[in-house]
């Protein structure tokens, strides 16, 4: 719906689509154990391992799984020669090495960040996760790492009940409006860009949302659009690259999560018009 929407629009033109392809097999292995990966390809994981998931096990989710790692490799690639990029799937931040959780199998993420390290492309990351849900299974994989910086904003009272602590955590009271949204990511925002990163990894959720039947806080589509000019003018600004992440969105009208997903890259347009 977001993809046929965006060309609808004219947002995105259809030769700014790409089709990045499965991530293989050795690159999600950079990120999650070779028992857990193997587990979901070959469809022998336990049945409580894929309860936790959410999904049943099938092939397609196997290829939709490897497909959504692959639109975040290919996308973050890309944004290194053009300053910024996306990927219209993704954002999959509660999956663990080990295993998945949230609707997430494989940490796209994640296995991008190690793909980076490996191919020597980048050194330094910043992860700027505004999703409603705090990004658990980002701060399991690479809390420990030094070469990332990890910035989530998210509900107090909400999914994961048990959270993984990240570089920098904001953790905010059911009902938050805009204007005390956009108070505390001004504040923590410029810190963690000052770092000046190598790229920066935008998940986009949007969930907090008013109309959003699991995010709890009470943004509107104009405060959902600050939040995103914030964050990309700053990335613009200090000349990191920037690719942004689909992350959550499960509100009542589903047509509302479409509408702020469509507004997020109206932003990008905006404040990259030459890209």
């Amino acid at each position: 719906m977001l993809r046929e929407e965006l060309l609808a629009q004219n947002i995105v033109n259809a030769d700014e689509l790409y089709d990045p392809g499965c991530a293989s097999v050795d690159d999600v292995t950079l990120a999650h154990t070779t028992r857990y990966v193997d587990g979901i390809v070959s469809g022998t994981l336990a049945p409580l391992a894929i309860r936790r998931i959410g999904f049943p096990w099938s092939l397609q989710l196997v290829t939709r799984s490897l497909a959504t790692v692959g639109g975040c490799i290919a996308a973050s690639y890309a944004a290194l020669d053009d300053g910024v990029s996306g990927n219209l799937a993704g954002g999959t931040h509660h999956a663990m090495a080990d295993a998945g959780e949230g609707f997430c199998v494989f940490n796209d993420v994640a296995v991008t960040i190690r793909r980076m390290q490996r191919d020597g492309v980048a050194t330094s990351f910043a992860i700027v996760d505004l999703d409603v849900h705090q990004g658990n299974g980002n701060s399991e994989i690479l809390g420990t790492d030094p070469s990332v910086t990890i910035l989530s904003i998210h509900g107090a009272k909400n999914y994961p009940f048990r959270k993984v602590p990240s570089t920098i955590d904001i953790e905010l009271a059911d009902g938050t409006t805009d204007d005390e949204y956009l108070h505390h990511l001004g504040e923590v925002l410029p810190a963690v860009l000052d770092r000046r990163p190598d790229i920066v990894f935008y998940q986009c959720g949007v969930d907090p949302l008013a109309s959003d039947s699991l995010g709890r806080l009470a943004l509107t589509f104009d405060g959902l659009m600050r939040r995103d000019r914030m964050v990309l003018e700053g990335c613009r600004d200090r000349h990191i690259p920037v690719v942004l992440n689909l992350g959550g969105g499960y509100a009542k009208p589903i047509q509302d999560t479409i509408r702020a997903q469509c507004n997020t890259y109206r932003v990008v347009r905006s404040v990259f018009p030459g890209v």
